[in-house]
C-alpha cells in the first residue's frame, strides 16, 4: 500500500472520524455506520443537542436518557478518545444512545485538542463538563447521587486521570462522588514519550512522571473497571495490567475484562447495537455500574449475540486490516 494510504489509514483509525484519504480520494468517515439511525438502539429520548457546558467552541456536550423513564437515572459521562488531537462528540451517537436504552442518562462533551491546547487543558475541559453535570444534570432527569465516568482510548486516560488525580475535580468545586469508571483499551503508563505525537501535547509538562495514571494510584480510588481487546496494535495490554496491579496493591477496587481476537476500536463499537455481538463490552459495563449502585432494583440486560448481523462482515474486514496495518514499532508503543 502507498505511504500516503497507510499514513490515512492511522488517521482514520486514530482519529476516529473524517479523514481525508489522499486529495482525489473521496473522504472516509469510518464512524458512520455505527451512527446510523436503523444502526443505534431505539427507545431513546435525545435530551439536549449542542449544550454549552462553558465558554468556548469545543465546550460543548450532548445528553441522552431513556424513552420512558419513570424516575431519576443514573448518569455517565462518556469520553471519546483520538490520541487527544481529533474527535468529535457526534460520532459517538451510537454510546450514547447505548447507554441511554439501558436506563442512563448518556452525556458525552466535546473537549479542547492539540494543538490548540496540550496537557493538561483537555482534562480541566472534563473537569468542567463533570461541573456542569453536578450543577444541571437534575433538570435532565438525572441522578447525582449515582454518577459514573466511562471513556475510550485517550478517553480512557481522561476518565481514570480524573478519579486518580483529585485535583481536576477539585479544582471546579466538585463535589458529587465518582461511583465509579469504566476504562475502555486506555494508555496508563507510557512514559518516557518515545513518539513525536505524545511528546507534542505532553512533553511540555515539568512533571512528565506526572501525567502517567500508574504513578497516581493511592489507597481509596473510585472502583475502575479496566476492559480491553487482547489483540490491540495501538495501546499495549500491558498498559492495562500494570494498571490493575498497582490498584490492586493499594487496595483499590478493579475489575479487569479481556476480549480474545479483539483489537483496539472494536471495544467501543461493541458498546453500539450494530456491533454488540463483537464483545460483551455495554453488558460488562453496566453489571459494573449496577454492582456500584447504578440499579439499585436491579439493570436491564443487553442483547448480546454471538454471531454478526446479515451483512457485518465486510465492516469486520475493514477493522481487521486497518488494526494489522498497525502493529506497534516496538514495545515501548503505549
Amino acid at each position: 500500500m502507498p505511504m500516503h494510504l497507510r499514513l490515512a489509514a492511522f488517521a482514520i483509525v486514530l482519529g476516529f472520524g473524517l479523514t481525508a484519504v489522499a486529495p482525489a480520494v473521496a473522504q472516509v468517515d469510518i464512524m458512520a455506520p455505527f451512527n446510523a439511525d436503523p444502526a443505534m438502539d431505539s427507545d431513546v429520548t435525545v435530551l439536549g443537542k449542542d449544550v454549552a457546558f462553558a465558554d468556548g467552541d469545543r465546550k460543548r456536550l450532548d445528553i441522552y436518557g431513556p424513552k420512558d423513564a419513570t424516575g431519576p437515572s443514573p448518569v455517565v459521562m462518556f469520553i471519546y478518545g483520538g490520541s487527544w488531537k481529533q474527535g468529535s462528540r457526534n460520532d459517538y451517537q451510537f454510546v450514547g444512545r447505548a447507554l441511554a436504552a439501558n436506563g442512563f442518562i448518556a452525556v458525552i462533551p466535546d473537549y479542547r485538542l492539540y494543538p490548540e491546547v496540550t496537557y493538561p487543558d483537555f482534562l480541566e475541559d472534563n473537569a468542567q463538563a463533570v461541573k456542569w453535570i453536578e450543577d444541571h444534570i437534575g433538570t435532565y432527569g438525572g441522578d447525582t447521587s449515582r454518577f459514573f465516568i466511562a471513556g475510550h482510548s485517550a478517553g480512557a486516560y481522561n476518565a481514570v486521570m480524573l478519579g486518580l488525580e483529585k485535583s481536576f475535580l477539585r479544582d471546579y468545586n466538585v463535589t458529587m462522588p465518582v461511583k465509579g469508571i469504566a476504562a475502555i483499551s486506555g494508555p496508563y503508563d507510557f512514559y518516557p514519550f518515545e513518539y513525536d505525537e505524545v511528546k507534542n501535547t505532553f512533553g511540555v509538562t515539568d512533571n512528565p512522571e506526572g501525567t502517567q495514571p500508574i504513578n497516581l494510584v493511592a489507597a481509596d480510588e473510585p472502583p475502575i473497571l479496566l476492559l480491553q481487546g487482547k489483540s490491540d496494535p495501538i495501546v499495549r495490554v500491558q498498559n492495562t495490567e500494570h494498571l490493575a496491579e498497582k490498584l490492586k496493591a493499594s487496595g483499590d477496587w478493579v475489575t479487569e475484562k479481556y476480549y480474545d481476537n479483539i483489537g483496539h476500536m472494536e471495544p467501543v463499537f461493541a458498546i453500539g447495537a450494530l456491533w454488540r455481538w463483537r464483545a460483551p463490552v455495554l453488558a460488562d459495563m453496566i453489571a459494573f455500574f449496577t454492582q456500584f449502585g447504578a440499579f439499585p432494583s436491579g439493570a436491564p440486560h443487553p442483547v448480546y449475540t454471538p454471531a454478526p448481523p446479515e451483512g457485518q462482515t465486510d465492516i469486520e474486514s475493514t477493522i481487521a486490516r486497518l488494526d494489522q496495518m498497525l502493529n506497534p514499532i516496538d514495545d515501548r508503543h503505549f
